[in-house]
């Protein structure tokens, strides 16, 4: 099967002028990309592909059959896309989308099998350090029915079905 790995603006707002925002981003940091594969990380992944204009989208195939993960690393930062202030800014969300295809018959489209998504903020490894321990402390404080309702913390990314 072929996925194919996306970073989107979470933000409805923002999907608006997502084609802008990148091309923005592009013209102010030619030659990087926004996603790519770890590959020395990733387990089961074949014929890994990026495309030159495609900045924030990677492909690749995989065996279901067999044990499969894949690491992505993510060169752009959430305040990179909100207007500067004096530092401390909240950042955008994105959201990392994976679609999964299956091979179509012959001259058919592939079939799509399955989405799944979940939200993300990247910040630079302080900034994120700082975010983790005031968000950590928000939580604390709150009441135990509170707290019920957030997810717990986990050693990697889990995401959701994409109805």
């Amino acid at each position: 099967v072929q996925s194919v790995v996306r970073v989107v603006f979470h933000d409805r707002r923002l999907q608006y002028s997502e084609q802008q925002q990148l091309e923005g981003w592009r013209w102010s940091r030619p030659g990087d990309r926004i996603l790519d594969i770890d590959i020395p990380l990733s387990v089961g992944i074949l014929e890994p592909q990026i495309h030159p204009t495609l900045l924030n989208t990677v492909e690749f195939l995989w065996d279901p059959s067999r044990r499969t993960s894949v690491f992505v690393q993510v060169h752009c930062i959430s305040t990179e896309f909100t207007l500067r202030k004096n530092g401390g800014e909240k950042g955008v969300p994105f959201r990392i989308q994976i679609d999964t295809f299956g091979a179509g018959g012959k001259g058919d489209p592939p079939e799509h099998l399955h989405s799944a998504s979940c939200l993300v903020k990247v910040f630079k490894p302080k900034g994120a350090d700082r975010k983790q321990k005031t968000d950590r402390e928000k939580v604390e404080k709150q009441p135990a029915t509170e707290r019920e309702k957030f997810q717990p913390a986990y050693e990697s990314t889990v995401l959701a079905e994409v109805g």
